[in-house]
């Protein structure tokens, strides 16, 4: 997956994210809604992660195609 999949990806999912956050704007997203609002903020994290690491990987000198997505658990881990 190149940088230009990855940004298409997280488009799309912020996208998706936007649309479940204004479908029950006032009323805050049932238990369904939250359940994906989860999923989706998890993903644009190993997205934003995957991204992040090609361009290191390419700042350093190297094959950015070496980056490889990270488990949630990892990427959900890290400090901020």
């Amino acid at each position: 997956m190149d940088d230009s999949s990855v940004l298409g990806h997280i488009e799309k999912l912020v996208e998706e994210e936007r649309e479940l956050l204004r479908s029950r704007e006032g009323k805050g997203p049932d238990a369904e809604e939250h359940r994906r609002l989860e999923e989706v903020k998890v993903e644009l994290d190993r997205c934003w992660d995957l991204l992040r690491q090609r361009r290191a990987l390419r700042d350093a000198g190297d094959d950015p195609d070496r980056a490889q997505v990270r488990d949630a658990n990892t990427v959900e881990g890290y400090r901020q």
